[in-house]
Order: structure tokens, then sequence, then C-alpha cells
């Protein structure tokens, strides 16, 4: 099993400040699609196909990876993909919270398990390794915040 977490504040010192809000809206169009948050060519497809008042399914090219998620949504708290098909089983999860002093913080969390893989088997070490890394999910949730903040300038948020 694959666990890994990584917590960043939303507003540090000399960046442009983001409101909850915004940040939620940030998070749903990731949701919604990838390609305008990970690196270019990393998702090449990203389709809604299914969608209520609570979650969406989707289906996207990730990686090389053809995969499908049910993404749940907390409305302004937590986002949650749940991984249906593709090469990893579990959920990763997005969530904004106030820390003890009310700062805005974002966490990315994932329990996760590769299919047909051995357990805590070389390859789960691997990916292990790979989450916690500088380019893992404190990568993912700097750069989250990022494009959110570009795409607020651009208008498109």
């Amino acid at each position: 099993m694959i666990y890994s977490s990584a917590t960043d504040p939303v507003n540090p010192q000399g960046e442009a400040p983001l409101t909850r809000a915004q940040v939620w809206k940030g998070l749903v169009l990731k949701a919604r699609d990838a390609r305008l948050f990970l690196p270019p060519n990393l998702c090449t497809r990203c389709d809604v196909v299914e969608e209520s008042a609570t979650h969406i399914v989707r289906e996207a090219t990730i990686g090389g990876a053809d995969l499908r998620e049910i993404i749940t949504f907390e409305p302004e708290a937590k986002v949650t993909f749940f991984q249906a098909t593709g090469p990893r089983e579990g959920a990763i999860v997005n969530e904004l919270f106030e820390d003890a002093d009310g700062a805005l913080q974002l966490r990315f969390y994932c329990y996760l398990g590769l299919r047909g893989k051995e357990p805590n088997g070389a390859e789960e070490q691997a990916e292990q390794a790979q989450f916690d890394s500088d380019r893992g999910y404190k990568a993912a949730l700097l750069s989250t915040l990022k494009r959110t903040r570009e795409l607020l300038a651009e208008g498109r948020l």
C-alpha cells in the first residue's frame, strides 16, 4: 500500500492571495480537465462522462495510462479521486482546511495500491519514493496553486 501526504499554505508570503472559493474553483476545474494543470503532454485526454450534484466520472489518459476516476466533491473542502480503472487502485484526496492559526492550507494525500503488482513490492516501493520526492505531491500542490493563480489572472477562473 502506498500512502503519501503533503501540505502547503495556500497564501505564502510574496504570492497573490487566494480565497477558499478561488482555490475550490481551481480544484473543481482540475477535476474536470487535468490537462489545464499537469505538465504539457502528460495528460492527453480528459473527458467527463457522467456527472451529478455530488460527483463526476472522468476518463483520462495520463502518463500514457488510460484510467477512469470517480471524483467526489465536498464543497469548498475536499475533492476525492477514486481510481476505478487504470494502473492504480485507491483514492487521492485534495483537501482545503485552516490550520491552528487560521491560515488556509492545501493538503494532498493518497492511499493507493498497484493493480496486479505485489503489495509493498518493488513497484509499489518505487511509487512511494516518487510520491514522497520533490516531484511528488508537494510539487503537485504547489503547481495546482500556481496554475490557479495564473487562471485567475487570465480571467479564466
